[in-house]
């Protein structure tokens, strides 16, 4: 018996206290590697969004930083400047025109109403017949509408090339109707 109560308190004692070392440590480990990998998973998931937000934040107007624009509003006024009717309408063209022309398209031809669209009151509209490539058409709706001042598109007309794989070349013909308000002079 004693040889057996020998054995039985040398393996209670030191090895016992080796495989509980052993164990606590490896289970440590697991803790660690754990929550090394959780850090590295959130890691990659704000880096994620970042990318998004600075998508995001290339496509959105410039923001004003002065007092008079909340955050994310652009800056401007929200009427269509010029001391006339004309000065303004021009304005209204010239910035569909740069738009269009901004996306690698035509502008075919345009015309004004000064009386404004559906007999709205100070609304000056711009009908501007262009050529744009498919891929642009998106952007090119929104730079129109995008900023100050406000404009709307009321009227998107498109008509696809008769074939899309016979040219290098084949855009779409958009007729397109633009609204913003005059405040007057």
């Amino acid at each position: 018996m004693n040889k057996t109560a020998a054995i039985r308190k040398f393996l209670g004692g030191p090895l016992a206290a080796a495989a509980s070392f052993i164990a606590v440590t490896a289970l440590l480990l697991l803790t660690i590697i754990s929550s090394l990998s959780e850090v590295l998973s959130q890691r990659a998931e704000i880096a994620a969004a970042t990318a998004m937000l600075d998508q995001l934040e290339g496509r959105r107007p410039a923001v004003a930083r002065r007092g008079t624009a909340g955050v994310g509003e652009p800056s401007g006024s929200r009427f269509l400047e010029g001391a006339t009717v004309t000065v303004a309408a021009a304005t209204l063209l010239q910035r569909v025109t740069a738009a269009v022309v901004k996306q690698g398209g035509n502008v075919l031809s345009s015309q004004v109403d000064l009386q404004g669209t559906g007999a709205k009151a100070g609304f000056l509209s711009v009908m501007a017949s262009c050529e744009i490539d498919q891929p642009g058409l998106q952007q090119l709706l929104y730079d129109v509408e995008a900023g100050m001042p406000f404009l709307f598109i009321d009227q998107l007309v498109v008509q696809a090339p008769l074939s899309f794989g016979a040219s290098t070349e084949s855009k779409l013909r958009v007729l397109l109707t633009v609204s913003g308000q005059w405040k007057g002079s």
